[in-house]
């Protein structure tokens, strides 16, 4: 038997389950652990401030959970909860609420493909795990990955190059194509620079093919921007930006199957403007990452 606060909160999640999803109370209080004549004991008594702050929490983790498409672990339900409702609740006691309730975030491993090239540059690995930044646009992070959709049973592929900023972590530009090539990335390239014309940071990659050519490196030097590189066989060495490919296709990709590239892309575009202005990071202060950029850039 479980006791104290934490039998309440098995309480308060049995009548929520029983009310909402018409589960019957036999099986709640047998899944839990729980005397039935405890429960109904407790639900004829007058409620506690505890249990009807836990019914409320509870149905903001519903609503939220269902909202983002279940997307939310205990951790972002906690600072999403306390930002939206301008509250302060602790992370354990969110977890043992979605633990009650039977929601948790799925987790899904990247795997990466790496493609042999012989490099016309190379540069040192100059940024050397060192991510952070003291000032926006002063060390910059980028990658290619590699997305797949279903015609029939035909499978196609979609490839998204992205900039991430270091020290608001947000994602600077983006571009996505069909074709994993020079110009996807230089256009990624391209389009962060015309909308950052006076940012000059340390830029730093993998050995893709598209980083060690020549164009590329004439494209930084016009930019006036020193290159840094991982070193092989090392995804650590760009560690955030593999974190970032991590969360877009754990929370977004692998929930679903996709048949069309247009629908395929929306639902990239659209998550990125979620991860830039709606996703809170504990690392940022609880703020989202253009929050985060505009409260604090100086």
């Amino acid at each position: 038997m479980v006791s104290g606060v934490r039998q309440e909160d098995s309480y308060v999640a049995i009548r929520y389950l029983h009310d909402t999803q018409k589960y019957p109370i036999v099986k709640l209080c047998a899944v839990l652990n729980i005397n039935r004549s405890s429960y109904y004991k407790w639900s004829k008594r007058k409620p506690s401030t505890n249990q009807l702050q836990n019914e409320k929490i509870i149905g903001w983790i519903k609503e939220l959970y269902e909202e983002q498409n279940g997307i939310l672990g205990y951790r972002q339900m906690t600072i999403t909860i306390n930002r939206i409702h301008k509250v302060c609740y602790n992370k354990k006691r969110i977890r043992r609420l979605m633990q009650f309730l039977g929601l948790k975030s799925v987790c899904r491993v990247k795997k990466k493909s790496y493609i042999p090239s012989i490099p016309e540059i190379e540069a040192d690995n100059v940024l050397n795990r060192e991510f952070y930044a003291d000032a926006p646009n002063e060390k910059w992070l980028t990658d290619v990955t590699e997305f797949k959709y279903y015609v029939g049973q035909e499978v196609r592929k979609l490839y998204l190059s992205a900039i991430l900023d270091l020290y608001d972590k947000r994602i600077v530009a983006y571009n996505i194509a069909d074709s994993n090539n020079n110009q996807l990335v230089f256009d990624n390239f391209d389009d962060a620079v015309a909308l950052n014309p006076d940012a000059h940071p340390l830029f730093h990659s993998d050995r893709g093919f598209q980083y060690t050519n020549i164009t590329f490196y004439n494209k930084l030097q016009a930019a006036k921007m020193r290159q840094s590189m991982s070193r092989v066989g090392r995804c650590i060495d760009n560690g955030p930006m593999e974190s970032f490919w991590g969360m877009l296709k754990s929370e977004m990709y692998y929930l679903r199957r996709f048949t069309d590239s247009k629908e395929l892309i929306r639902s990239i575009e659209n998550y990125i403007y979620f991860y830039n202005n709606v996703r809170y990071q504990k690392r940022l202060r609880c703020m989202t990452p253009m929050e985060f950029h505009y409260a604090y850039a100086a």
